[in-house]
C-alpha cells in the first residue's frame, strides 16, 4: 500500500505546468511552479516544516511549547498543520489588511488569531513584528518563529524548491521568476539555481508601496518609498535577513490594481486558481518580457491558493469599490450608480450660508448646486465659502445668492468620462447628471479620480 505517515509528507514535488494564453506575448516557454498542491495551498509549508525541524534540533522548541509567528497567513497555515501533527500550540498575529478567509482558515485548524493594524510603522508596539516578539517574551515555553530573518526559511528551499525546478525542467531553466516577501523563495532557489548554472538570471517581483526594488538598484533604504498597499504575501517596510541580494539579478514592480486583475486573468485564461502574489508575478513577468527569447524555459512561482482571496480579489464588489474593473464606470450614470435612489441636496438661493455650510458637514460633500423656482441657477462650493470667511467673518448669514458661482453644467447620462473630465477644473468642481423626469444627481472630481484610478 502506499500511503503518506501524515499529512506533512506530501508537502513538495508540485507540478510545473505551462502557461499559455496568458503568456502569449512571451516567446519563451514559461512554467508555473503551482505551489498551491502543498497540503497547506501554499510555498511556505515547505519552509515551516523547516524552521520548525531545525529548532527542535537546536533545542529552542521544546515539546508542549508554543509557537509565535508574524504572518500573512500561509506561512500560519503551514505552521498550524506541523504544529497539529508535532503537538505545539500556535499563536498566528496577522495584519488587518490580510483577508478573512486566511483568518478564518488559521483558526479552523487551532491557530489562535491576533489582528494588528498594517498602517504602522515596524518598530511601533502595535504593528505585527512588535507584538509577535512581545508575545514571545510573555509566553513560558514559546518559541518565535521570525520567518524574515530565520535561515531555515531560505534553506528549506535551498534543499527542495531549486532541486525540484532543477530536475523537472531537466536542468533547461534559465530564468527563475518570484514574488518576494521574506525573501526565502527566492533566495533558497536563487543560490541553488546559479550554483547549478550562475548564468541563469532571478528575477524578483515587487510592489509599489516596497522598499526592495530601489535598496537592490541603490544601496538606499529609502523611507519615502513606504506607503500602504493593497497586494497580499510580496513586499515589504523592512529589509528581512534572508533576502539574498546578490542572488537577485532584478527587480521589477507591480502595481495593486494589475495585481488583483492579473490574479483573476489567471484562474480564467488558465484555468489555475491562485492568490494574489501570482497576478503580480504574471503581471512581472509581461513586463520583463524583453530580457526572454524564444530558447527560454523561464519558470513562474505560484505562491498560494485562490480560495484565500475569494472576498477581496475575486469580489467585483471589492474589486469595483478600488477601481480596479476596467470594464466599469464608462459613463456618467456609472459614476453614482451606487448612490442613485439618494436625493440630489440642494440650497436655495435666499437660504443663509450657514444653512449650506451644515448641510456640506453632515453629508461630507464640497458642492452644493443652488436652485430657485426656475431650476439650477447657481453652485456653492466648500472652497469657496473658506476664503470668504477669512475676508468676511459674516459670511454665514448671508444669502446664498450673494456667494455662489455659475450653476454646475448639467450633461446626459450616457456621457462618458473622458468627456466629463474635460468639464471639471479649477473652476468647476462638478457637474450635474440629467437622469430624466426632472431627476438630477451629482458627480464631482473625486467620483472621476475613483473611477479612473
Amino acid at each position: 500500500m502506499k500511503y503518506a505517515k501524515n499529512i506533512l509528507e506530501t508537502i513538495g514535488n508540485t507540478p510545473l505546468v505551462k502557461l499559455n494564453k496568458i503568456v502569449k506575448e512571451i516567446d519563451a516557454l514559461v512554467l508555473a511552479k503551482v505551489e498551491t498542491f502543498n497540503p497547506g495551498n501554499s510555498v511556505k509549508d515547505r519552509m515551516a516544516v523547516k524552521m520548525i525541524e531545525d529548532a527542535e534540533k537546536q533545542g529552542v522548541l521544546k515539546p508542549g511549547g508554543t509557537i509565535i509567528e508574524g504572518t500573512s497567513g500561509n506561512t500560519g497555515m503551514g505552521l498550524a498543520l506541523v504544529a497539529i501533527i508535532k503537538g505545539y500550540k500556535l499563536i498566528c498575529v496577522i495584519s488587518d489588511k490580510q483577508s478573512k478567509e486566511k483568518m478564518d482558515i488559521l483558526r479552523a485548524v487551532g491557530a489562535v488569531v491576533v489582528v494588528c493594524p498594517t498602517n504602522v510603522e515596524p518598530d511601533d508596539p502595535r504593528s505585527y513584528y512588535s507584538v509577535s516578539k512581545r508575545l514571545a517574551e510573555e509566553t513560558p515555553n514559546s518559541w518565535y518563529v521570525n520567518q524574515y530573518d530565520n535561515p531555515s526559511n531560505t534553506l528549506a528551499h535551498y534543499e527542495q524548491t531549486g532541486p525540484e525546478i532543477w530536475e523537472q525542467t531537466d536542468g533547461k531553466i534559465t530564468h527563475f521568476v518570484t514574488g518576494v516577501g521574506t525573501g526565502g523563495t527566492i533566495s533558497g532557489v536563487g543560490k541553488y539555481l546559479k550554483e547549478k548554472n550562475p548564468y541563469i538570471k532571478i528575477w524578483g517581483i515587487d510592489t509599489y508601496g516596497s522598499v526592495f526594488k530601489k535598496y537592490h538598484e541603490t544601496g538606499v533604504f529609502d523611507e519615502n518609498e513606504i506607503y500602504p498597499y493593497i497586494t497580499e504575501g510580496i513586499g515589504e517596510d523592512i529589509l528581512p535577513k534572508n533576502v539574498d541580494f546578490s542572488v537577485i539579478d532584478g527587480f521589477t514592480k507591480v502595481t495593486d490594481k494589475d495585481a488583483a486583475v492579473y490574479t483573476r486573468k489567471i484562474a480564467k485564461e488558465e484555468g489555475i486558481f491562485v492568490g494574489n502574489s501570482a497576478g503580480s508575478a504574471v503581471k512581472g513577468l509581461l513586463q520583463l518580457k524583453e530580457h526572454f527569447t524564444k530558447d527560454d524555459v523561464v519558470v513562474v512561482l505560484f505562491h498560494d491558493h485562490g480560495s484565500r482571496y475569494v472576498a477581496k480579489i475575486f469580489n467585483d464588489d471589492w474589486m469595483r469599490e478600488r477601481g480596479f474593473l476596467d470594464d466599469e464606470k464608462k459613463v456618467a450614470i456609472d459614476l453614482i450608480r451606487d448612490r442613485i435612489e439618494t436625493p440630489l441636496i440642494t440650497v436655495k438661493t435666499e437660504e443663509l450660508v450657514s444653512h449650506a455650510i451644515v448641510r456640506m458637514r453632515n453629508n461630507n460633500i464640497s458642492q452644493i448646486p443652488v436652485i430657485d423656482m426656475d431650476g439650477f441657477v447657481g453652485s456653492v462650493d466648500e472652497s469657496d465659502l473658506f476664503r470668504l470667511y477669512f475676508d468676511d467673518k459674516d459670511i454665514a448669514n448671508k444669502a446664498i445668492k450673494e456667494v455662489m458661482r455659475a450653476p454646475f453644467p448639467i450633461v446626459k447620462s450616457n456621457m462618458s468620462i473622458d468627456q466629463i473630465s474635460k468639464l471639471i477644473n479649477r473652476d468647476n468642481g462638478a457637474v450635474l447628471v440629467d437622469l430624466g423626469n426632472k431627476k438630477f444627481h451629482i458627480i464631482t472630481k473625486h467620483d472621476v479620480i475613483r473611477a479612473i484610478q
